[in-house]
């Protein structure tokens, strides 16, 4: 499997350099900033347009992942949507996809900042979800542990041959996860910010997605 094994308050865990969290113990495989529906949504409020296909790349993105996995649980960790009426327009081809994707799986959506509060899409609805010693919560806090998080979209950047390469990357250390947005259009927060280096132990590690998972110190990252 293409990723980075570690453990977190006693569960084992693999970042797949899909960007993907999962945890071959209980079957569960985690996602965080979907943000389906984005360019519907800038277009709404008059910002410059993107091209239309976001939601389906993201969801054909997913549905790879779901297929060399096959999961029995799904958590999506907020920001699942990019507004609450991105989840009520999905086109027929999209929610249809997104219907197949669930079927047969326990799926969880955690509230995000962008999609508070129940809607549309079939599945639980939750603030944030506990499954053993892990919680699973859209955006970490600072007496976290054992928390496994999302929406700061970290990104890191690896050098080689006098050439910079920044990737979505997970965040990793003894106490928490801060897992990359898996959304199409998705933009980055580096992990040498402030705001992340505050949240993350100094022996934290960056594990970078892409074609392999890389896993670096996360201040060399």
């Amino acid at each position: 499997m293409n990723g980075h094994a570690f453990t977190l308050a006693g569960a084992d865990l693999i970042a797949l350099a899909s960007g993907a969290l999962y945890w071959p113990a209980q079957d569960v495989l985690c996602v965080s900033d979907l943000h389906l529906g984005k360019a519907a949504r800038r277009g709404r409020l008059g910002q410059a347009t993107l091209p239309p296909y976001e939601t389906r790349d993201t969801l054909a993105r997913l549905g790879a992942v779901l297929g060399h996995i096959a999961p029995r649980t799904v958590i999506c960790l907020g920001d699942s949507f990019d507004d609450p009426e991105a989840a009520r327009e999905l086109s027929d081809p999209d929610a249809e996809t997104l219907r197949a994707l669930q079927d047969g799986r326990r799926w969880f959506w955690v509230e995000g900042n962008h999609d508070p509060g129940p809607f549309g899409p079939a599945g639980e609805h939750m603030p944030d979800l506990e499954i053993g010693a892990l919680r699973f919560t859209h955006i970490a806090t600072p007496q976290g542990s054992g928390e496994i998080s999302g929406h700061y979209h970290p990104k890191a950047t690896v050098r080689s041959k006098g050439r910079a390469m920044s990737r979505p990357a997970f965040l990793i250390d003894a106490t928490r996860v801060i897992l990359p947005a898996f959304g199409t259009y998705t933009g980055g927060l580096r992990c040498s910010d402030p705001v992340l280096a505050r949240l993350m132990s100094p022996d934290a590690i960056a594990v970078l997605t892409g074609a392999r998972a890389l896993c670096l110190p996360m201040g060399r990252a």
